[in-house]
């Protein structure tokens, strides 16, 4: 088959999705937030990724020959890119939430943070088409971090605005396609 741009475009959905049009939508614990942090994170959240998953296969061996089937699935931790406001609201609740699951210098768990269901939070990722509609979203089940990032502070960085990522872990994502309006 020779190649037909016009076959090409005829399968082109709305001029495909744009990585720029995203919104991150997450409630932080209670203990995190005395201010609004979860507000700001929908604004400030500059980067993120639509989730993946892996389902591993287990091999098992045959009379000499492996054959493969397959097994469970994992999901790989999540980071963001956050722009830092002066307030610094978004990272000193972060900060907080890691304190209270591992403090640093007792290696102690606050007790307000006694298990997964007071730490962990669910989170959505929504992805837009061009004319705001919504494409579809991803929810994330009580996910947490694990990271929080330096911010690099430079004499000479000018015209620029900190940044800092923030690497969470949760449980599994659920999907929901909600289509082109």
């Amino acid at each position: 088959m020779a190649f037909n741009v016009y076959e090409f475009r005829s399968q082109m959905q709305g001029d495909g999705a744009r990585p720029n049009l995203f919104q991150v939508e997450m409630q932080f614990p209670l203990f995190s937030n005395p201010g609004n942090a979860s507000q700001k994170l929908t604004f400030f959240c500059k980067t993120a990724g639509l989730p993946g998953s892996t389902v591993n296969s287990v091999p098992i061996q045959y009379f000499g020959r492996e054959i493969k089937v397959a097994g469970n699935r994992t999901f790989a931790d999540w980071t963001i890119t956050i722009i830092n406001d002066e307030d610094f609201v978004i990272r000193n609740a972060f900060e907080r939430w890691m304190a209270a699951l591992n403090s640093h210098s007792t290696n102690l768990r606050n007790n307000i943070a006694r298990s997964a269901t007071s730490y962990g939070v669910d989170a959505v990722v929504r992805q837009y088409g061009k004319t705001g509609n919504e494409l579809k979203s991803y929810k994330f089940i009580g996910m947490f971090p694990t990271d929080v990032s330096q911010i690099d502070v430079d004499w000479g960085s000018n015209d620029t605005i900190e940044e800092f990522t923030v690497t969470m872990a949760y449980q599994y994502w659920e999907a929901a396609a909600i289509g082109i309006n």
